[in-house]
């Protein structure tokens, strides 16, 4: 029976039994007698008890309805609310757990045109500078050599650390382009670009370990390349970030998944789990979702910052990145 008729229908009968109990031969007298006071004292407090018990078990599933509408965030999936109550508690329940899938399905597939479109960006860019940034800084060093060659002692110096700067700019754009588009993601696969993203961020400030393990079962190019966007954004933080000396990067098996792990010892997160999430962390929560993967980012014990990001073995959205 719905709510409103169970409420209705209780009210109904207390109000039919309180009149009938005034047109029968009960009587209240002047002044009211102590046993009088007690019976209508114990009456309205069955009545009054009732009321806020039927309520509360009835309103019960709307009350778990709105902590799930409050604390809902489409980049974090959890367990819908379960379906409880009956009549239009449960075809509310049922209707929000439907529009949250909806949501979800729909911020997904915008997500993946827009990495789509990033992806693209990316490639586009990186191209530029390897064909034309990068092959006129070439020829400039080029020129620059053969100008020093003919130019008298005094100048030729100068010449040479003008050299030297022009090579440290094409090394610096080389460096850039390799990170818009890993060409060894492509080439050698996700094992190696992780290994070589690693010694690229390994510098004078900032150690980078890696731990490969060997044997793991092949995950696709989307989720290859989600992987090593998840893993080039921890470093990315914790070396601009965190000030950490130290970042451990790990790819092993879990299971029937694939775990990425990258760790720092840095400032890790201030405040509580409230803290306001960077929109490099949002984009990684992102590409999760895109594979279907479940990525955690939080403090660890002992200091600093664990980024966590577990890939599935088996379906998984397709093409959502290509």
């Amino acid at each position: 029976m719905p709510l409103f008729w169970r409420i209705s229908l209780f009210n109904s009968v207390v109000l039919i039994a309180a009149t009938a109990l005034l047109l029968g031969p009960v009587t209240v007298s002047t002044p009211v007698l102590l046993t009088e006071a007690a019976i209508l004292t114990v009456g309205l407090v069955v009545i009054l008890v009732a009321n806020v018990v039927l309520l509360r078990i009835g309103l019960g599933p709307l009350r778990q309805l709105a902590r799930a509408m409050t604390t809902t965030d489409l980049l974090r999936p959890r367990v819908r609310p379960e379906v409880d109550g009956d009549g239009e508690i449960a075809e509310l329940i049922t209707t929000f757990n439907t529009m949250l899938d909806r949501l979800e399905a729909e911020r997904a597939l915008s997500a993946a045109r827009t990495l789509s479109a990033q992806e693209s960006e990316r490639h586009r860019v990186a191209q530029e500078l390897y064909d034309e940034v990068g092959q006129t800084l070439a020829a400039v060093l080029l020129d620059l050599k053969r100008v020093a060659d003919q130019a008298p002692d005094e100048v030729r110096e100068q010449l040479s650390q003008v050299q030297e700067t022009t090579r440290a700019s094409l090394d610096e754009i080389r460096r850039i382009a390799r990170r818009l588009l890993p060409g060894v993601l492509e080439e050698l696969g996700l094992s190696s670009a992780l290994r070589s993203l690693s010694d690229e961020f390994t510098g004078p400030s900032l150690t980078v370990r890696h731990h490969i393990a060997s044997g793991l079962p092949a995950l696709g190019d989307n989720a290859d390349l989600v992987l090593y966007r998840v893993a080039q954004e921890g470093l990315t933080n914790a070396a601009r970030h965190a000030g950490a000396r130290l970042v451990v990067l790990s790819l092993e098996g879990a299971g029937d998944a694939v775990r990425l792990r990258v760790r720092d010892d840095g400032r890790g997160f201030v405040g509580s789990g409230d803290t306001v999430e960077g929109a490099g962390i949002r984009g990684m929560r992102e590409r999760a979702l895109l594979i279907g993967a479940d990525l955690v980012v939080g403090p660890v014990r002992g200091g600093g910052t664990e980024v966590r990001l577990t890939v599935p073995v088996g379906d998984r959205v397709a093409d959502p990145v290509g």
